[in-house]
């Protein structure tokens, strides 16, 4: 039954590849013609500075996808967009599902906790995400998406050490228009079940000033896994999207736009495979390979996620400085409740429930103007977060016969961070050719905790969430930086320029919620402090005589008190997390990325990226053997992968008729990397290959697609978490790995009404 019912999805791949000869294309909107080289090639617009501008008048390192871009390559949630970029790592931890644990130029996080700050920052219509869990969701009816690389701390804060990826949805058109699209694919091989989406929209005018959006959005997945414990079909998951937006033209200067999208989610656990750990150690009830998709478990775990997301902006034109003020406020309530089976095995080892509550506030008021030759960018950002979290470990259920936890430890905690900022950038045009590029930041932040150690409230049930743990460590801490840039621009000509800058930026420091060390003064909550960035980048721009983009850009960080999450097996908690500053480091590489129409039908897209990332210093013993010597210094760090590349070409053939059938196919690779600071974990290398096929009719109402992702069935591991040996009484070993989906192939149908 399984092969019978992925029959066509086997056609879909075949096709796809036989097909399929393109990847992406740098149209931001090409409706208005599939054909000409000028809609394959318009340029960008990107919002990377707070004001619009082309990507290739912006002295940055930016991959942009625009909402054909995005549709064209079925990209269904960010983790999709994981493998492809250079130095860029967009994965999901699967720890806890749809929790971010980004990556840029080799800096990231390997962590579900949600006091963590990332390295990369998310901006979903100018609204900063408080927390990294609840940000790979899927996507739809999107505008654009910007990955922005190398520290952001001027205008976007604190939190971007790494970059920034800003995501912007669609918003009200000035005619009505519609569409809808339905798609279904799979694992071709027979495993697994059907995933369904349905999508639909509508937007247009509602009288001479008001204009709206609305979106609907549902994700049926019947589970791409087998879990081999029961033969049964594993990650099933349900999703719905809501997303109604108003736009209202108060003046000719004034406008507003009220946004909110209603997110609820619900589905099975992470699919966590067990393997030979670094230590050597196989998992003793089960042990599967590690590049193979295969895992057994007994807990197949929930996961329930709702999401209210406000947004509120307002734009006024001014005609001081000829600019525009525009306020954007932000309002998220997250709720995620759900179960894991920690232990990766078909018996009861290490289970685990964790309740995540968070609201967030978030206000930024700022204007854009030009003087003369200078253009200002000036404003102040208020942001207010609180996290209710709680964790219970059921443990060693196996010496009840799978009846109850033979042990249980719960713990969390009560979250508060208040953050007040002032930024000002300034672009100052020196001569015809030179400009000089400048900004600083003010940032000042408290924070405070009240914390529950799991270690403490051993076989004594309590919630966090509920007020019914006592705290055993409450404490506040405050952190006030600087951050700036100073940089230079020179125009060669009218497409091609030269950048070179110097940026500092600062992640927060912070409180670990997720306390299982009995040493609370060395090893405990914290405070541990923040981390600084000091990046020196140039950086080259053409546009290839009108057929094309080329970039290029070397850079070398500093990086001092590096903040790291310490994952560690442990025989009575199965796991600790420790997180401290725990070294200086630095990192330099360089990235080249382009794209060049061939002919006025075909696109060739190739991207480079290297980075040699190394510690300097180092203040704890990563490797565990007791003493801070050169063998913690010779570590490699986490999640820094030394080489990526991808290479792609996007082909449209006309028929006379008006249709057109577009191709494409791309190629991406991704350097192994590690995954805990001892380097005992580890991530493999990725080859992603991707194919598509879309025929659109000759007034482009009609699409009818084929795609393929990840052809070449590559593994991917979201973590590679360390299991002990012996957990109590009970062998253990090997590791607690969460698998993320391989070769998937689908159909896609999508209506447009214009």
């Amino acid at each position: 039954m399984r092969k019978t019912k992925m029959t066509i999805l086997h056609l879909a791949i075949t096709s796809a590849l036989a097909l399929g000869t393109s990847s992406i294309v740098l149209a931001q909107d090409q409706e208005a013609d599939n054909s000409s080289q000028s809609a394959l090639l318009e340029e960008v617009i990107v919002t990377a500075r707070k004001r619009e501008e082309s990507i290739n008048e912006v002295p940055l390192a930016i991959t942009a996808y625009g909402s054909q871009q995005l549709e064209a390559l079925k990209i269904r949630d960010l983790k999709d967009l994981s493998v492809g970029m250079p130095n860029v790592a967009m994965d999901d931890i699967g720890t806890i599902r749809s929790t971010a644990n980004f990556s840029i130029r080799g800096l990231g996080i390997n962590s579900s906790i949600p006091s963590i700050d990332p390295t990369v920052g998310v901006f979903i219509d100018g609204v900063y995400m408080g927390q990294n869990t609840g940000i790979i969701m899927d996507m739809f009816d999107i505008e654009s998406v910007e990955v922005l690389r190398g520290p952001q701390g001027t205008l976007f804060g604190r939190n971007v050490t790494g970059g920034a990826v800003l995501i912007s949805s669609k918003g009200p058109t000035s005619e009505f228009e519609a569409s809808a699209r339905i798609a279904v694919d799979g694992n071709p091989n027979g495993d697994g079940g059907l995933n369904k989406y349905y999508m639909a929209s509508m937007s247009g005018p509602l009288g001479d000033s008001l204009g709206f959006r609305v979106s609907a959005y549902q994700n049926d997945d019947d589970g791409w896994f087998v879990n081999l414990a029961n033969n049964e079909d594993f990650g099933k998951a349900k999703t719905t999207i809501f997303r109604p937006v108003i736009s209202w033209d108060v003046t000719d200067s004034i406008d507003m736009t009220l946004r909110w999208e209603r997110m609820e989610s619900e589905g099975q656990g992470p699919a966590g495979q067990t393997h030979i750990n670094g230590s050597g150690v196989p998992g003793f009830f089960a042990n599967f390979e590690r590049d193979s998709f295969d895992f057994a478990i007994d807990e197949e775990g929930f996961s329930d996620l709702e999401n209210d997301l406000v947004t509120f902006q307002i734009n006024w034109d001014v005609a001081f400085g000829d600019g525009t003020i525009t306020n954007i406020f932000g309002w998220k309530d997250f709720s995620a409740v759900g179960a894991s089976d920690i232990d990766a095995q078909p018996v009861w080892l290490f289970h685990a429930e964790f309740w995540n509550y968070q609201e967030q506030f978030s206000n930024e008021l700022r204007y854009n103007g030009n003087f003369g030759n200078a253009t200002v960018t000036t404003g102040v950002f208020w942001f207010t977060n609180e996290i209710n979290y709680h964790e219970r470990r059921n443990l060693l259920g196996i010496a009840t016969g799978g009846v109850a936890p033979a042990l249980t430890q719960d713990g969390g905690g009560d979250y508060t961070v208040d953050s007040l900022a002032w930024f000002a950038s300034v672009d100052y045009q020196l001569t015809d050719n030179w400009i000089i590029n400048t900004g600083i930041r003010y940032t000042d932040e408290d924070k405070s905790a009240s914390i529950a150690s799991l270690i403490r409230n051993v076989n004594s049930p309590c919630n966090v969430t509920l007020g019914t743990c006592t705290p055993d460590f409450v404490d506040s801490n405050s952190w006030g930086a600087w951050s700036g840039k100073l940089g230079a621009t020179y125009l060669i000509s009218d497409d091609s320029l030269l950048y070179g800058h110097f940026t500092r930026a600062h992640r927060s420091g912070g409180y670990n919620l997720r306390n299982t060390a009995v040493d609370t003064v060395n090893l405990g909550p914290g405070p541990f402090d923040q981390e600084t960035v000091d990046n020196i980048e140039f950086g080259y721009k053409t546009g290839l005589g009108g057929r094309g983009q080329l970039n290029a850009a070397v850079f070398y960080n500093q990086i001092d008190d590096m903040q790291r999450e310490i994952n560690l097996s442990d025989p009575t908690s199965g796991v600790v997390q420790v997180i401290r500053n725990t070294a200086d480091a630095k990192i330099l590489g360089f990235e080249v990325d382009t794209t060049y129409a061939v002919t006025d039908n075909m696109v060739l897209l190739a991207s480079v990226g290297y980075i040699d990332a190394s510690y300097t210093s180092v203040q704890f013993d990563l490797n565990g053997d007791g003493v801070i010597d050169g063998a913690d210094r010779s570590l490699s760090l986490p999640r820094a992968a030394k080489l990526t590349y991808s290479i792609g070409v996007n082909h449209i053939l006309d028929f006379n008729s008006g249709s057109a059938l577009s191709s494409r196919l791309s190629y991406a690779y991704r350097d192994r990397s590690f995954y805990t600071d001892n380097n005992l974990g580890f991530l493999l290398s990725q080859n992603i290959l991707n194919a598509g096929l879309d025929f659109s009719t000759a007034n482009q109402n009609w699409i009818f697609s084929l795609y393929g992702r990840n052809l070449l069935n590559s593994v991917n591991h979201g973590g590679d978490t360390q299991l002990p040996n012996m957990l109590g009484p009970v062998p253990t070993g090997g590791t607690f790995s969460p698998l993320s989906k391989g070769r998937v192939a689908g159909v896609e149908v999508t209506y447009r009404f214009r």
